[in-house]
C-alpha cells in the first residue's frame, strides 16, 4: 500500500488516498499513436453521440468508431458501443450521456490504442457520479472494456465529462486526467492500466478558484517544455464571475498549485509544435462575445501560446486571432463562435503544425471551418482557407443551425503521414448530427472525395436528437 497526499489546486486543502501498487505491465515495443485501435498505421475516427436513445432510453449515448483507410475513414468498418455493448459495463439509462468526451491512449501497451468514454450522466452512489469507460484496442479493432478507477464517487459529480491521457509523470506508462464537477475537479489516474491490473494510485484536487459547480469542463495535453513528458492544459469558470479559466499544469509535481501557469482564457485547447523548434505550442479557442465573458471577442477569437523550456515561452507575445485579423477568411460577426473547436496536425506534411478553427455559429449557426499553418516563424495567415457545407466537393449543404465546426479534429487517417480534417454538425438534420472528412494533401485539404455519414450509416439512433459528432477524437 502508499498514501499519497494529493495538493489542492489553488486551494490550501489536502485530501489523502490509500491506494494498492500492482505490477507494471509489460511495454511494448512501439506503443501506438493515440486512436490506432487495430495498429495498421492509421488512425480511426472516434464519434461521441451522448444524446442517442439506446434500447428506449432517451440520452443514453452511443460511440461510432469509424476505422481508418487508405481513403480515409470508411463507415462500412466501424464499431458501434453502448453501454449495452456486449463486454462493456453498466447499462445503457436515460441521461447517462455516454460519448460526451472522449481520450486514446496505448495504456497497457500492447502496440494497440486504448479508447476512453466519459459517461457524466452515469448514477452511482448518488446522481450524476460519472463514469469513464476503457475500451480495448486490438489487432481486429476495439473489443473488451473495464472501468477506469474511480477515487472520489463521493466528492465529486460528472467523472468524465472531461479526458485527456499521457505519460504525465514520466515513468513510461499512460497516466489518465479526467474532469469533474464538485469539491474535486481534477482526477489523475496513474497508469500502468490493463484489464486485470489493480490501481496504481491516483490524486484528486479541488480548484477552490475555479467554480466546482462547472469543474474542469475540457482538457488537452502536449509536451510543451520539449522533455519528453506532456502537461496538461485545463479550462474550467472563474468561482465568482463564471469568466473562463484556463491554464497550464505539471501533473508530476506533488503540490502543481504552485506551478499553475495562466493562459489567456477560454473553452476549449489544442496541443502541437507549430513552429517545430521541439516544443508543443497551445492554441485556446474562446467562442463567446465580451458581454458573455470578459476574454471573449465580437465573433470569438482564437490565442496561440508558444511552448518553451519552462512552459509558456514568455519572451514571444501570444498570437491574437479573429476573423477580423488580416488574411483570416470572413469578418467579426456577432454570434460566428469562431473558436468554438481548435486542432492542431501536419495537413501538408512540412513538419509544421497547422491549426483547424471551428466557427459554428457563422451564417446562422449553419457553420464553418478556417485552416491556418504552420511555420518556422509561427502560425500565418498566408494561405488561409475556410470550408463550408457549400463548398464545392462538400457533401450536403449549408443550413441554419447545423452548427458545422462545432468539434474538429487533424489526424492522419489514410497513413500517408500528413492529417486530414475532419469535421462534425451536431445540428445537421434537426439534430441527428453529421461528420465529414477531407483528405490531406502538399497543399492542404481537398474537397476530391471527401465523405460524410450521419449516425444511422453506422447504427446509432435517430430517435430524439443524438448530436453525433458532439465529440471527436480529442
Amino acid at each position: 500500500m502508499r498514501t499519497r497526499i494529493t495538493a489542492a489546486v489553488l486551494a490550501a486543502a489536502l485530501t489523502p488516498l490509500a491506494l494498492t501498487l500492482s505490477a507494471p505491465a509489460a511495454h511494448a515495443a512501439t506503443p501506438a499513436a493515440p486512436y490506432d485501435f487495430n495498429g495498421d498505421g492509421r488512425t480511426d475516427l472516434a464519434i461521441g453521440a451522448p444524446g442517442a436513445t439506446v434500447a428506449g432510453q432517451a440520452k443514453a449515448g452511443a460511440v461510432s468508431v469509424v476505422y481508418g483507410s487508405t481513403s480515409g475513414p470508411k463507415s462500412s468498418t466501424r464499431t458501434l458501443l453502448t453501454q449495452n455493448t456486449a463486454g462493456l459495463p453498466g447499462t445503457a439509462e436515460a441521461d447517462d450521456a455516454f460519448g460526451s468526451a472522449l481520450a486514446s491512449a496505448d495504456l497497457d501497451t500492447d502496440g494497440y490504442a486504448d479508447l476512453l468514454i466519459g459517461t457524466p450522466g452515469e448514477d452511482g452512489s448518488d446522481s450524476n457520479d460519472g463514469t469513464v469507460t476503457i475500451v480495448w484496442g486490438g489487432k481486429s479493432g476495439l473489443s473488451g472494456a473495464r472501468s477506469l478507477f474511480s477515487f472520489f464517487s463521493t466528492d465529486y459529480d460528472r467523472y468524465g465529462q472531461a479526458l485527456t491521457a499521457g505519460d504525465f509523470d514520466g515513468d513510461g506508462d499512460a497516466d489518465v486526467a479526467v474532469g469533474s464537477t464538485g469539491p474535486i475537479t481534477l482526477s489523475l489516474v496513474d497508469g500502468p492500466i490493463t484489464r486485470t491490473s489493480a490501481s496504481n494510485g491516483g490524486s484528486g484536487s479541488r480548484n477552490d478558484g475555479w467554480s466546482s459547480s462547472t469543474g474542469v469542463t475540457h482538457l488537452s495535453s502536449g509536451d510543451v517544455t520539449g522533455d519528453g513528458r506532456p502537461r496538461v492544459v485545463l479550462h474550467g469558470r472563474a468561482v465568482s464571475t463564471g469568466a473562463a479559466t484556463t491554464a497550464l499544469a505539471d501533473l508530476k509535481i506533488g503540490n502543481y498549485v504552485d506551478w499553475l501557469e495562466k493562459l489567456p482564457a477560454g473553452f476549449v485547447s489544442a496541443v502541437g509544435d507549430i513552429d517545430g523548434d521541439g516544443h508543443d505550442d497551445i492554441v485556446v479557442g474562446n467562442d463567446r462575445e465580451p458581454s458573455a465573458d470578459p476574454e471573449g471577442a465580437l465573433g470569438g477569437r482564437v490565442t496561440v501560446v508558444y511552448g518553451g523550456p519552462d512552459g509558456r515561452d514568455t519572451n514571444r507575445a501570444p498570437l491574437v486571432l479573429t476573423q477580423d485579423t488580416a488574411g483570416v477568411p470572413g469578418a467579426a460577426e456577432k454570434g460566428d463562435r469562431f473558436g468554438s473547436d481548435v486542432s492542431l496536425g501536419d495537413i501538408n506534411g512540412d513538419g509544421y503544425a497547422d491549426l483547424a478553427v471551428g466557427t459554428a455559429g457563422e451564417n446562422s449557426a449553419a457553420g464553418a471551418v478556417t485552416v491556418l499553418y504552420g511555420s518556422a516563424s509561427g502560425l500565418t495567415t498566408k494561405g488561409a482557407t475556410s470550408y463550408t457545407q457549400n463548398t464545392a466537393g462538400v457533401p450536403g449543404g449549408s443550413e441554419k443551425g447545423d452548427r458545422f465546426g462545432e468539434r474538429v479534429t487533424l489526424t492522419d487517417h489514410t497513413g500517408d503521414h500528413r492529417a486530414d480534417l475532419s469535421v462534425s454538425a451536431p445540428g445537421e438534420n434537426a439534430g441527428d448530427g453529421a461528420v465529414w472528412s477531407l483528405r490531406a494533401t502538399a497543399t492542404g485539404p481537398t474537397t476530391t472525395g471527401s465523405v460524410s455519414f450521419g449516425p444511422g450509416t453506422t447504427g446509432v439512433s435517430t430517435a430524439g436528437t443524438p448530436g453525433y459528432g458532439t465529440a471527436l477524437n480529442s
